[in-house]
């Protein structure tokens, strides 16, 4: 028998036994801590500080962390096992996921039904009453994936390169298999009365839990055969389900955009609307539908995932301890943190807001570099935004940026022309649109912005009372732009990665 050794985790006070020799990702995975770069030890968001125990220094630790940070007892969690007793001081991860509480206008059908939204980074169902269209629960979870990869292009080459298909396939589909198994119990629902499952999710999700080769999207032109809405059968999938309900994963777009930007198009009835409308989704990828019931185009950027605190320094989740907003007050920086604690990292929105407010006293220039050359700006003692923090904030700002901007030269349509931008998404839902505004992403007037929440499973909930004719017929309408095409995307990426000089 092997021997057990124990972990004691902080500030969460939890104490996890594991077996000696467990990795550390493993353990802590489990308990919300994120592996941006899939635990290759090439960031450094996964740290730890040994707090007793000891961890030793790898080669990968002593190249990415400092030697004051060595000294402090910090390490890599990725690149470390545990071979002895330990007290970790970890991230407090966990976090609200975005849900969806809309009321449904709905034709009634018997039975009941669960729509899922299968997101990069975390996962979301409800079941509903389909009589009613009332939620009889919900249930939240980080994508078991993301230990593998905060981006999907990681975990592109995780299945790919690394011949891991199978492995992502398994976890996801074992993940939801669990919740729907939590919600049907919650709600004492029977297994049999189980009518109906729809999933959403981008191109690379849906081909992941459909177990599609994910080959064609690891290189250019990033394009897929595959993209037809996907029925599955509940014993292929591994799950407990009898009799067999509908399973299907609605069809994607193209390229990166999936069906959860058609979900989200259908939620918003963007197809039917007479005025321009611009839909953005702000996550790891930005996905973009520009439109109305004429003509919709439809693209995909990769934003990278800095809107969520991933790749950031001192990045991490909006949770305890994370700087939310930045404001200007006297002259001089004012953070607030949730929770009202000490002040731990900062998340996506909370940056946004440092570089705009930034901006606005000028600490920060519209290139980008610190005002005074430096290579960091301190926010509120420890947290402070390095210079590489701003660069991968305008990496991700001005792919969005270009994204809209070519969009609506192809519509043939100026700004001033949308009538109304839909924020889709956790990042979408909380970001200050003003701040959006100073920086450049959203160069809209502020009052036709509207955060939209998460769009992907509301659009995943109204599929329960639809055919899925109805979804197919939408996606074929929506022409998908590949903006690496266009003779003058760099031109203009490069152009927007620039911060307005003046405030909008």
């Amino acid at each position: 028998m092997k021997e057990t050794v124990h972990i004691r985790l902080e500030p969460l006070g939890a104490l996890v036994p594991v077996r000696k020799g467990t990795p550390l990702q493993d353990v802590l995975f489990t308990h919300g801590v994120e592996f941006p770069c899939g635990g290759r030890g090439k960031c450094k968001g996964c740290r730890v500080r040994v707090m007793r125990g000891s961890l030793p220094v790898t080669p990968e630790q002593e190249r990415m962390l400092t030697a004051e940070e060595i000294s402090a007892g910090w390490r890599l969690s990725c690149q470390c096992s545990a071979e002895s007793d330990l007290t970790l001081e970890m991230a407090q991860w966990e976090a609200a996921i975005l849900i969806d509480d809309t009321s449904l206008r709905i034709t009634p059908k018997t039975g009941f039904g669960v729509a899922v939204d299968v997101g990069t980074t975390t996962v979301v169902a409800q079941l509903l009453d389909l009589s009613s269209g009332n939620v009889l629960g919900v249930k939240t979870a980080l994508n078991p994936q993301a230990r593998h990869g905060a981006d999907i292009m990681s975990r592109v080459s995780y299945a790919v390169t690394e011949g891991q298909h199978r492995k992502l396939t398994d976890a996801i589909r074992k993940q939801v298999a669990k919740m729907i198994a939590d919600l049907l119990e919650g709600a004492s629902v029977d297994r049999g009365a189980l009518s109906h499952v729809t999933l959403v999710g981008n191109t690379v999700m849906h081909h992941i839990f459909c177990d599609i080769d994910l080959e064609p999207l690891s290189h250019y032109p990033f394009e897929s055969l595959h993209l037809e809405g996907t029925a599955l059968d509940p014993t292929a999938l591994g799950w407990d389900l009898t009799p067999s309900p509908r399973i299907e994963f609605l069809p994607c777009i193209g390229g990166f955009v999936g069906s959860d930007v058609l979900a989200g198009v259908f939620a918003k009835q963007i197809h039917l609307s007479d005025d321009l409308v611009v839909l953005v989704d702000l996550g790891t990828n930005g996905e973009i539908v520009v439109g109305n019931r004429s003509r919709l185009l439809s693209a995909s950027t990769a934003a990278g995932p800095a809107f969520e605190g991933a790749r950031i320094y001192m990045g991490m989740r909006a949770s305890t301890g994370a700087v939310s907003e930045v404001h200007v007050r006297d002259g001089r920086l004012e953070c607030h943190v949730l929770g009202n604690v000490t002040p731990r990292g900062i998340c996506g929105s909370g940056l946004v807001d440092a570089v705009a407010s930034a901006l606005q006293i000028g600490l920060i220039l519209p290139g980008g570099r610190l005002a005074d050359r430096s290579n960091s700006l301190m926010l509120c003692p420890p947290v402070k935004i390095s210079q590489t923090d701003i660069r991968e904030l305008q990496l991700a700002k001005g792919a969005i940026a270009a994204g809209i901007r070519i969009l609506l030269r192809e519509f043939g349509a100026a700004p001033e022309e949308v009538t109304k931008i839909y924020l889709a998404g956790a990042f979408g839902n909380y970001v200050n649109i003003p701040s959006a505004g100073r920086i450049g992403l959203l160069t809209f007037d502020p009052d036709r912005i509207t955060p939209s929440g998460n769009t992907a499973l509301l659009g995943a909930k109204l599929a329960l009372f639809s055919e899925p004719a109805e979804f197919s017929s939408l996606a074929s309408r929506i022409e998908h732009i590949t903006l690496s095409e266009k003779p003058d995307f760099q031109d203009i990426y490069v152009e927007e990665m620039m911060f307005p000089a003046q405030a909008n």
